[in-house]
């Protein structure tokens, strides 16, 4: 199995496993600047990662990527239209009332 190797040494497996990599990401980037870490410190180590991947591992990665954020587009979508529902009934328990005619 390939492996990359992150610039703080730790090397995370090339299985298609995007949550363990963003995992190994946050852990290796943030956690290791104690929630510190710039823009550009966990860009340069997503660089770094991608640059270390072979063009059917980018590509795998991509995708489960793609994939990824369009579910929490989704998500995120239906959040809000259920905040509306229920603002629109008021506390979202009780139906607002009908308008007189």
């Amino acid at each position: 199995m390939n492996k990359v190797k992150m610039l703080t040494g730790h090397e995370v497996p090339l299985d298609g496993d995007l949550l363990y990599m963003l995992e190994s990401l946050y852990r290796e980037v943030s956690l290791k600047r104690e929630l510190k870490a710039s823009f550009d410190d966990m860009m340069n180590e997503i660089v770094n990662v991608v640059d270390g991947m072979d063009e059917e591992s980018r590509k795998q990665y991509l995708v489960e990527s793609i994939f990824l954020n369009t579910v929490t587009y989704e998500n995120e979508r239906l959040s809000a239209y259920m905040k509306k529902l229920a603002s629109d009934s008021g506390d979202g328990n009780t139906p607002k009332p009908a308008k007189p005619e």
